[in-house]
């Protein structure tokens, strides 16, 4: 029972945006309050915890809205100098194909933002630049969103492992009486490695089909003939640009462990797959673009500002153009990878967030650290590189305050809300949390099929939570203690859930809401998601597979 009332805002969120295709900002305040009731009123969730953990959300939700208004920033700011047309022009001599640019752009480009920075930044970023270079918005958010799957695990220089798994099992009886076993690590530290390894050859195997699954999903639902045929056309550079990523991001997390796969394979990735466009390798005969911008359907089209209201001068070269992204890229590197940096940015933390209304719950303020800190200054670098023009920078600034207010609304009420189910463990009646009893529910129903089923676990919470890191702290103990109590190696059962969390990245309503606004696509989320769930059956059903074969075979 506990677990059919859990899952209820679930379904109520997926039923309202996917089958009545309602939008965001109608949907998520609806499943805010019908969460809070629950919590109150079955799970006796004290009041004053409600209110915390709303507080703790709303906060969580500013950090978000923050990093997309730095994303709106810089790419307003590129607009209005001129340097969105020289990358236009950069990407369309690399290859016409919007195929080959799709797997580009989101792919390569978007592993390697993934791996720099996480917090959702490829879709950020790589969902604007793919509208730059002429494409739907809606196709520009697909593409974006279904890449953010493979890199993720490893996103933000291995935050989902070092930090989310690692959190997940520390200080769990069941992980200290396991190290030391027969087959099993010496230390803690051995144990996250291992579990890395195993993640980084599950995503490997999975994930080198992700751009194929980029290239269909556009030229079967934006393509003029609606043809899965014409995805599969580039099938060689697909499965090239994925073997790309996926070799280097394998060995790297086998042999290096969680904190390079996704920075350095996108790195490699990239380098390899414009080289061998350049060069003409296993590019397709005829190029493939999208139907006239007059024959898009209405809920393909974003609201922002057309290119031809901007005063840019008629040439920025594109070594220019290319700077701040260029720039970004560096700084969030050099931000995860600087002990001194990384020190001195966490001292600037405003702790008095930490705990609200007595209750424990509480975040701290972290601006400096996030990548809307970024976006922002290097917007500001672009004003005297680019020697814009003030009215310029104030359109800049007014399209992307516009942009941002449609946002606004589905993402204040949705962060609340998971805050609310995930810290529901402290209650008067003596239950599990919601997501530990829907958890608690799928094991009892599935006993000895759980590696079929541990992935989507981690997807779940990362659908309700909207990251991979949550996903991994919420559930790798309880997924730990499973695989011990059925006999199964908790290693690999960790690794499908960091999988699977990696996967719900796809259809994460804040992903989608934020990743829209970026491209003034708002109010399409159902519409989004159900192009989305595809790659993420996939996903999922590919993890199932591979995890019994491993358990079992």
């Amino acid at each position: 029972m506990s677990a059919l009332i859990a899952i209820t805002p679930l379904l109520v969120v997926f039923v309202l945006l996917v089958a009545f295709r309602w939008s965001a900002k109608r949907t998520m305040p609806v499943a805010y309050v019908l969460t809070a009731i629950l919590a109150f009123s079955y799970w006796h969730v004290p009041s004053i915890r409600i209110a915390a953990a709303s507080l703790k959300g709303l906060l969580i939700a500013g950090e978000l809205l923050y990093i997309v208004f730095g994303a709106l920033l810089l790419l307003f700011v590129l607009k209005h100098s001129g340097a969105v047309a020289a990358i236009r022009d950069g990407f369309r001599n690399i290859s016409p194909d919007r195929r080959i640019q799709a797997i580009i752009v989101a792919w390569t480009f978007g592993a390697f933002m993934e791996g720099a920075a996480g917090f959702g930044t490829p879709a950020a970023v790589a969902g604007p630049l793919l509208v730059i270079l002429g494409f739907p918005p809606m196709a520009a958010v697909v593409a974006a969103l279904t890449i953010q799957s493979t890199p993720v695990s490893f996103g933000a220089v291995g935050t989902p492992i070092l930090i989310g798994v690692s959190n997940g099992l520390s200080n769990q009886e069941v992980v200290q009486n396991f190290l030391g076993t027969p087959g099993g690590p010496e230390s803690f530290d051995g144990l996250l490695y291992m579990i890395a390894a195993r993640v980084a050859i599950l995503h490997g195997v999975i994930g080198t089909l992700i751009p194929l699954f980029v290239v269909c999903l556009l030229t079967r639902f934006f393509g003029a003939n609606r043809s899965w045929r014409e995805g599969l056309a580039v099938w060689k550079f697909a499965l090239f640009a994925g073997l790309a990523f996926t070799i280097p991001y394998v060995l790297l997390g086998v042999f290096l462990g969680p904190q390079f796969p996704s920075l350095l394979g996108g790195l490699v990735a990239l380098g390899v797959t414009v080289l061998a466009a350049r060069l003409g390798v296993f590019q397709p005969r005829e190029p493939w673009d999208f139907p006239p911008d007059t024959a898009w359907e209405p809920e393909w089209k974003g609201d922002l500002p057309p290119d031809d209201q901007s005063e840019a001068p008629a040439r920025v070269p594109l070594w220019l153009a290319w700077a701040p992204y260029l720039l970004v890229g560096g700084l969030l590197v050099l931000i995860r990878l600087q002990p001194v940096l990384n020190g001195w940015l966490l001292s600037l933390r405003w702790e008095r967030t930490k705990d609200f209304l007595g209750t424990g719950i509480g975040q701290p303020v972290k601006i400096a650290e996030l990548p809307g800190t970024v976006f922002i200054l290097v917007s500001l670098l672009c004003i005297p590189l680019f020697r814009m023009r003030g009215r310029a920078v104030k359109a800049a600034l007014g399209e992307s305050g516009r942009a941002l207010v449609g946002a606004a609304i589905a993402i204040v009420f949705a962060v609340p809300m998971v805050q609310v189910f995930l810290n529901s463990e402290v209650n008067a009646a003596d239950l599990a949390s919601m997501p530990t009893a829907l958890a608690e529910a799928v094991e009892h129903l599935v006993g000895r099929a759980w590696p079929a089923f541990s992935a989507v676990v981690g997807a779940i919470g990362a659908f309700v939570a909207g990251s991979n890191t949550i996903s991994n702290m919420t559930f790798s103990g309880f997924q730990f203690d499973v695989a011990m109590r059925i006999h199964l190696s908790p290693l690999l059962i960790v690794a499908l859930q960091a999988v699977g969390g990696a996967a719900g990245n796809m259809i994460c309503v804040h992903n989608v809401v934020a990743a829209s606004a970026t491209v003034g696509l708002l109010g399409q989320e159902g519409s989004l998601i159900r192009k989305t769930l595809i790659p993420t059956a996939y996903y999922l059903l590919a993890a199932a597979v591979l995890g019994c074969a491993a358990c079992y075979w």
